[in-house]
């Protein structure tokens, strides 16, 4: 007899619909074909012991089982029950009316039970791309597919109980998410909040200048002055996720299994903070069966590398191209994948080996050219498309003891919001375009377009600096949130001098 059940597979962020050809016929023999990895060939163990372990037998027959694309490599434990299924209806060991209705996916245990799976999301948005009636999946990822309107979502605990819903002698309870409910109640989950932080308020002023324009960041200040504390504050005071980038979102972490049993639904700007010893696939995404990195996890978010000097430079090498492109895209012999990664990029450092060069009361104990040493280990480029460089000073004693709170990151998030919604309007027309940061060329000459007196200005900084073509363009285009942030129309010298005061890496006597 040759039964059907359908499953998806992995590719990228999105899935693909797999079809589970089984035939039970004369004979004895166990075949599976159609590109399955070792893990999906390992099935056969999982599920003979599965099916005895719920009071089920094993054909004692020939099977041949294809899954179909057969050009698509299937990955993974989680074909374990459509397989298993496939199996029982083709050995008339249960009823084959609503196989066709369902996708059904789950790693079996020994036992029988489910273990959650990867990629639940975008399996379930595909279902419903192709008008499945429903899902079947581990009761630990049911929350996280039934975010997805128009698809009956079943999360079940045992093999068992999946076969008696199909055979129609039970039922599952199936699990609802009022999706822009559960948004609309996660909106504001930001465990940390600048009405902590004492005093920094240029620095303050130069991250919602960050937050406002979608700008990357550094932060460089001796050790204890503050540049986590602040860094962890930012998501805070970015806009809030739209529903449609929170989809993207909990997509991307959806397949690299990020998601917690309890959650439906990203609706914060994720904050990832990589150690220091992070290989370059580690970061950036790929592997043997790729998976997004840390920038994909951090996409329409944070990401924060602290100890920056310390990060291998091949590693810090790969940032270059996705931070212009905001994507990754990873190639391999067979296939090509590509995960989104429009992050900001939020880096803090020491100013030398020591840490405490520049500081007001410790004296720095590095040797000549140790400073400048130090700041070379991250390349020129790299710096280049950081748009705001800030100096961190620790605080006095005074100014900690101080009982009074700051102002609280709603209020600076306001500000933000405000700005955002006028660049919102100005790109309104241009897809993908979302903030300053992302401007291209052509929308930069019309944006940034700036008088004789602010002409001078960039004149006699470039000079003094020796500032570079993109260093030159990304000043103008914080000058362009500065003014935003206050609501006017065109760049002015005042504007134009604020920003080209971020540019601390760029002095000729840095580190000297």
């Amino acid at each position: 007899m040759l039964v059907k059940t359908y499953g998806s597979a992995i590719h990228g962020i999105s899935a693909i619909t797999i079809t589970i050809e089984v035939s039970v016929e004369q004979g004895v023999s166990f075949t599976l074909v159609g590109l399955p990895d070792s893990a999906v060939r390992e099935s056969q163990q999982r599920i003979h012991s599965a099916l005895l372990q719920s009071g089920y037998r094993i054909p004692q027959r020939r099977v041949v089982i294809n899954m179909a694309p057969a050009d698509i490599k299937k990955e993974g434990a989680a074909y374990d029950l459509p397989l298993a299924i496939g199996l029982l209806a083709a050995d008339s060991q249960m009823k084959t009316e609503c196989l066709d209705s369902f996708v059904i996916m789950g790693e079996l245990s020994l036992d029988g039970s489910l273990r959650p799976i990867r990629g639940a999301l975008p399996m379930a948005i595909e279902a419903r791309k192709h008008h499945y009636k429903g899902i079947i999946l581990p009761k630990d990822n049911a929350r996280e597919a039934a975010i997805v309107n128009n698809l009956e979502v079943y999360g079940a605990d045992n093999i068992k109980q999946v076969i008696g819903f199909l055979n129609g002698e039970s039922t599952i309870t199936p699990t609802v998410v009022d999706t822009r409910a559960e948004f609309a109640r996660s909106l504001d989950r930001y465990e940390f909040d600048f009405a902590d932080v004492k005093g920094q308020e240029n620095i303050k002023r130069a991250l919602e200048i960050a937050a406002a324009g979608g700008h990357n960041v550094i932060l460089i200040g001796p050790p204890g002055s503050g540049k986590t504390m602040l860094a962890k504050r930012l998501p805070s005071i970015l806009p809030p996720l739209s529903l449609e980038e929170s989809l993207e979102t909990t997509q991307i972490h959806s397949v690299a299994g990020k998601m917690h049993p309890d959650d439906s639904l990203i609706a914060v700007r994720p904050f990832r903070a990589p150690h220091h010893t992070v290989s370059d696939v580690a970061l950036v995404g790929g592997g043997a069966n790729p998976q997004p990195g840390e920038i994909s996890l951090a996409h329409n978010g944070v990401l924060f590398l602290d100890e920056l000097p310390e990060f291998k430079r091949s590693v810090l090498e790969v940032l270059r191209q996705p931070m212009e492109e905001r994507r990754v895209t990873i190639s391999r012999a067979k296939m090509t994948t590509e995960y989104p990664a429009a992050f900001m990029l939020v880096a803090a450092m020491n100013p030398c080996p020591c840490g405490y060069y520049n500081h007001p009361t410790i004296e720095c104990t590095c040797s000549p050219g140790a400073v400048n040493k130090y700041l070379n280990k991250i390349s020129g480029p790299l710096l280049d498309r950081i748009d705001l460089h800030i100096e961190v000073t620790p605080l006095p004693h005074s100014a900690l003891a101080e009982k009074k709170l700051g102002e609280p990151s709603a209020v600076i998030r306001q500000r933000v919001i405000a700005a955002r919604k006028i660049q919102e309007e100005r790109y309104k027309d241009y897809r993908g375009i979302l903030c300053n940061a992302q401007m291209n060329q052509k929308l930069f000459r019309q944006w940034c377009d700036i008088d004789t007196d602010c002409q001078n200005l960039m004149k006699a900084a470039m000079d003094r600096l020796g500032l570079s073509a993109r260093a030159y363009d990304r000043i103008l285009k914080v000058a362009r949130t500065i003014a935003d942030l206050e609501g006017a129309p065109d760049i002015t010298t005042t504007h134009l001098s604020e920003a080209i005061n971020y540019r601390s890496l760029d002095r000729d006597n840095w580190g000297r």
